[in-house]
This record gives structure tokens, C-alpha cells and sequence, in this order.
């Protein structure tokens, strides 16, 4: 495809005893995008790193979508001059 482009997103994850912290980050042209997810285990549960991280790195992906659709929808309002609703 030669029109094909490629957003790369890079996901750090920090961990502690009961919470794991996940950033999502990607850039656009010149805007630079993020999304945050949080994961905590409760005490009582077994500690699973690979869960909590999944959990985290889910939730900041999702975060990150929903930031995207929000400036796509800003982006098409400014154009169209009315307010829009972009499903996801």
C-alpha cells in the first residue's frame, strides 16, 4: 500500500507490591497522545505480575483510544462548525 502509514505506541509499565501503572503513548503529525491505566491486586490474591500488567496496559490502551476519538471528534467539529459524536 503505498499510502500505508504506521503509528507506533509505546506502553511503560510500573509495578509495585499491589499496583501496576500503565502509560500508552503514541504521536500523530505534531500531537503527542497518552493514556493512563491503573491495576491493583488485592492483598489476599496471589501476586501474578503478568495480570496486573495485562489489566494496567488494557486500561491505558483503552484511555488512549478514547483520547484519540476525542480529538478526531474536536477535529471534525472545527471543520463542520456543529457539534459531532464519534461512536467508537
Amino acid at each position: 500500500m503505498e499510502n500505508q502509514k504506521v503509528f507506533t505506541v509505546e506502553v511503560l509499565v510500573d509495578e509495585t507490591e499491589t499496583t501496576t501503572n500503565a502509560k500508552a503513548v503514541t504521536t500523530i503529525g505534531a500531537t503527542t497522545f497518552g493514556g493512563w491505566g491503573r491495576a491493583r491486586r488485592n492483598p489476599s490474591d496471589p501476586n501474578v505480575p503478568h495480570i496486573g500488567e495485562e489489566l494496567a496496559t488494557a486500561r491505558a490502551l483503552s484511555d488512549l483510544a478514547h483520547k484519540l476519538l476525542d480529538s478526531a471528534a474536536d477535529a471534525i467539529e472545527d471543520r463542520e462548525g456543529h457539534p459531532v459524536h464519534v461512536h467508537d
